[in-house]
């Protein structure tokens, strides 16, 4: 369980980090951010990148950033906080892709590690036995008999 939340902390940190400065240049830089122009947000509805850098570093940003502290604590209620943002991520990428209509290898990158993130924090929901793992359990406990 150690390296289990180590591995989670260190990926929780690494998107939060990563968020945080993507976040930072979109909202310092809304026309051109790290050189994308804002043509990229032609079939997107927003005319330049201030909104999606504020979700970016809030939400992202300091959403796993919030995670990887309260894993590093051992917060009761981690698997849920990790969980939250880890499929905040993942969504976070596919509404990208959507909206910028292409994928790039940075997008599957990030949807594979907000997937890792949420088994991971599936792994912990059930080794505590926490809602709804604990339900999902306990019924099959009931159905080995």
């Amino acid at each position: 369980m150690k390296i289990l939340r180590w591995l989670l902390l260190v990926l929780h940190g690494f998107v939060g980090i990563g968020a945080l400065a993507g976040g930072l240049a979109a909202i310092t830089n809304p026309n051109e951010p790290l050189g994308v122009t804002v043509e990229a947000l032609k079939n997107s509805p927003f005319s330049s990148f201030l909104i999606p850098g504020i979700i970016l570093f809030t939400i992202i940003g300091i959403g796993n950033i919030v995670s990887a502290i309260t894993l590093g604590y051992g917060y009761k209620f981690q698997g849920y906080i990790s969980s939250t943002f880890s499929w905040a991520l993942v969504i976070w990428i596919v509404v990208q892709c959507i909206m910028l209509q292409e994928i790039v290898p940075l997008h599957i990158i990030f949807f594979v590690i907000g997937i890792i993130e949420a088994i991971l924090s599936a792994i912990i929901l059930f080794k505590q036995r926490l809602f709804p793992a604990g339900l999902i359990l306990n019924f099959l406990e009931k159905q080995e008999i």
